[in-house]
């Protein structure tokens, strides 16, 4: 059972169906299964310009359109095995569990632990290279 408060016209993706909430806060109890997403964790599609971003893009599509999970399981699949490559130990350990969560077909899982991987990309997108010339007198001083 889950249970999901939703904020004034905050929209939620249920089963693939956008329900928008009306003027004020509502409680709402799910009694069974079903691929639930809040629009505040949805990835723009312009938004994916990043390695990450576009495995994180993919998980989500296969979340909220369950038509395309047979077509698009390969590339989440690939996706996430060239960003294991890519990371460190923590964020790689965050990949494999996205992974493990897409082979139990738990999409939303998957997307919580990549976004974690996500704002670590950020970060990291955000840090100024060293100048050339300060890297050659760091090394000859």
């Amino acid at each position: 059972m889950l249970k999901l408060t939703l904020r004034p016209r905050e929209r939620v993706v249920v089963n693939g169906c956008v329900i928008r909430n009306g003027d004020r806060r509502q409680a709402l109890t799910v009694e069974n299964r079903a691929d639930i997403v809040r629009e505040s964790d949805l990835l723009k599609p312009d938004a994916e310009s990043t390695p990450v971003s576009k495995v994180y893009f993919l998980v989500q599509t296969a979340l909220i359109r369950p038509d395309t999970r047979d077509q698009i399981l390969p590339m989440i699949q690939q996706g996430l095995a060239d960003l294991a490559c890519c990371f460190g130990a923590d964020m790689r350990a965050r990949i494999m569990e996205a992974a493990n969560f897409v082979s139990m077909a738990d999409f939303y899982k998957a997307m919580s632990e990549l976004r974690a991987v996500l704002k670590y990309e950020t970060e990291l997108m955000q840090l100024r290279p060293v100048p050339p010339a300060a890297n050659h007198e760091a090394a000859h001083a």
